[in-house]
């Protein structure tokens, strides 16, 4: 029995998350290249959301204006998403939740909006998307025991903007950001 893994064509073992990288891609008709492929899947098999620089230090041969352009890219076509920290440090992370609209090509409209929480460790600064998985979402769930189950998150929270600021407020993006220690800074001494 044959327990090599296969191997692409410059002799480097494909990886699922390589693969599952170069699918998304082409599924959003986004042109694969190799940075984007490198990018996209460094954030699949990220267990947190990264910063330009975590990538920067892991991708010494690209410069930084083509990973900024990768991100943006992906971004753009709803492969991934960029989360605003109060440290002014964005981090960017990749899921099967990102696209509320299935992926869309990039120029196709606005970017597909994550609508989950996220889990900030305040000792190191982690950031972790909350329920990437799909079966649950967390904000939906604590939203759904309100009267208005029938109603989308979009729709709840845009009914309660409507209701203490007025009509015309229109909302276009949803954060939800719980802050407090990782395990791995639990477990630290303070």
């Amino acid at each position: 029995m044959n327990t090599t893994p296969p191997v692409a064509g410059r002799g480097k073992p494909l990886e699922p998350a390589r693969t599952e990288a170069e699918a998304r891609l082409r599924a959003v008709a986004v042109r694969v290249t190799p940075a984007r492929v490198k990018v996209l899947t460094a954030l699949l098999d990220a267990p947190r959301a990264l910063s330009h620089q975590d990538m920067q230090e892991s991708f010494a041969e690209m410069d930084r204006v083509t990973l900024y352009r990768a991100l943006d890219c992906l971004i753009e076509a709803g492969l991934t998403h960029k989360i605003a920290g109060d440290d002014r440090v964005f981090r960017y992370s990749a899921g099967s939740e990102h696209s509320e609209r299935g992926g869309a090509a990039v120029g196709q409209g606005a970017p597909a909006q994550h609508q989950h929480g996220h889990f900030k460790c305040t000792r190191c600064a982690k950031v972790f998307c909350l329920n990437v998985d799909g079966e649950t979402d967390l904000v939906s769930d604590m939203l759904s025991q309100s009267a208005c189950r029938q109603s989308t998150l979009r729709q709840q929270l845009q009914a309660v903007l409507q209701d203490n600021l007025g009509p015309g407020f229109q909302s276009h993006d949803i954060e939800l950001t719980i802050k407090g220690w990782c395990a791995e800074c639990a477990r630290q001494p303070q």
